[in-house]
């Protein structure tokens, strides 16, 4: 039986996409199908990393449930105590949302990475959500009017909050700055190469004789 998530969301390779695929980095042993991710250079399995977000769909829906019970009991004048409840909740949310879309992506083998590298992929998530927040620019209109407290709970808690609903040691976060830098260095690349072209290009325009000049 094909497995999904609860929404009914299907894996993004299956199995049988899996067998059909050409691409070379895909490979397979006695333990599955499997590939290497470009940014740790590891053995990925996929039927790991689509067992974890299920996993990890199934503790963030029981949080989220939780949460939402607590809210709605939580006295409205007990706004620390409502804050920090929105505050976990806006992270449950974050994660689920990456879950969802990441179980279902096939457009790139890129979306198949470690728990340790999506642990990481969640946190710039929960970061941007936090700086969209401190400027005024609140992504969720169901927010108390409390988003200073949400904020700084938020800032608390994050951390651990990913790591407890991915089940991860703490460390998991010490490779953040790895995945940074390798993005940096492609960028400078990326630009370096973009920059060559660009003159490459010119050079060509100014040796290449005017039609016009032919015909003279």
């Amino acid at each position: 039986m094909e497995k999904t998530l609860s929404l009914g969301i299907k894996r993004g390779f299956t199995e049988e996409k899996l067998r059909k695929t050409h691409e070379p980095k895909v490979k397979k042993d006695t333990e599955g199908y499997y590939l290497y991710t470009v940014n740790e250079g590891t053995k990925v399995y996929f039927e790991d990393f689509y067992t974890f977000l299920e996993g990890v769909e199934q503790r963030s829906l029981k949080e989220l449930k939780g949460l939402k019970e607590g809210i709605q009991c939580c006295d409205e004048k007990r706004e620390e105590s409502r804050a920090y409840y929105y505050a976990r909740k806006v992270i449950v949310e974050v994660v689920l949302k990456n879950v969802y879309g990441y179980y279902g992506d096939d457009s790139s083998f890129g979306v198949i990475m470690t728990p340790w590298c999506f642990g990481t992929v969640i946190l710039e998530k929960i970061e941007n959500y936090k700086e969209r927040l401190s400027r005024g620019e609140l992504p969720d209109v169901n927010l108390p009017e409390t988003p200073y407290l949400i904020l700084r709970y938020i800032d608390e808690i994050y951390k651990k909050t990913i790591l407890d609903l991915f089940e991860l040691p703490l460390e998991a976060f010490s490779i953040k700055w790895q995945y940074t830098d390798l993005l940096k260095r492609f960028g400078r690349v990326f630009s370096h190469a973009c920059t060559n072209l660009a003159d490459i290009l010119a050079l060509i325009k100014e040796y290449d004789p005017d039609p016009s000049d032919q015909l003279a």
